[in-house]
């Protein structure tokens, strides 16, 4: 599993095994909270930003749209103005801009932070992506994750959406409980 340049890989192995004498196999896990599908904390990218734990986790459970917004550089204002949206609380964003899963991407669509005020207007607390990040690859300020925070949006990124056809669905995407935690990995679920 490809991680973000610097974030610790992940690694798991059996620190206890039947097959070396143990009565029960027992795995152990080293990983970053933002290896594969994860949510972001606002602790992840401001000092003063809600925990993982403090975040409610109604925000990751319920009603989904996945918009197809494949072969678009950047999700923009005009983009997201055209979007029926009434009633979408979840938005999980269909760019199939991560082209080789066995590496980490360099360049992927992302979200304009101009769009974010219009997607709060329109009621949403949750933007999902299938890539890394809602910002570029090479920012350093992370606009789009400040001014989702702002407007009471939270982050659900690297989901894996290739199979996933546009439409409506519900969300199932809980993060663990992990105290002072900036971000976790989830299991992301959607169901018809």
């Amino acid at each position: 599993m490809p991680v973000w340049p610097g974030d610790e890989p992940f690694h798991y192995h059996l620190s206890s095994a039947i097959a070396k004498g143990s009565i029960a196999n027992v795995g152990s896990l080293q990983l970053s909270t933002h290896s594969g599908t994860h949510v972001d904390a606002p602790f992840h990218f401001e000092q003063s930003g809600k925990t993982i734990t403090e975040v409610d986790l109604n925000i990751y459970i319920g009603p989904a749209r996945v918009i197809d917004m494949t072969g678009k550089e950047i999700i923009t204002v005009e983009e997201i103005d055209m979007l029926q949206l009434e009633g979408v609380k979840r938005i999980l964003f269909k760019t199939m801009g991560w082209k080789n899963p066995a590496e980490f991407p360099q360049c992927f669509p992302y979200i304009e932070p101009d769009a974010v005020p219009l997607l709060a207007s329109r009621g949403v607390c949750l933007v999902g992506v299938d890539v890394p990040s809602v910002d570029p690859y090479e920012s350093e300020e992370l606009p789009a994750h400040h001014s989702l925070n702002q407007h009471g949006i939270y982050i659900l990124e690297s989901l894996l959406l290739d199979s996933v056809e546009p439409g409506d669905y519900e969300l199932i995407a809980l993060p663990l409980p992990l105290e002072n935690g900036d971000g976790s990995p989830v299991r992301a679920i959607l169901r018809r």
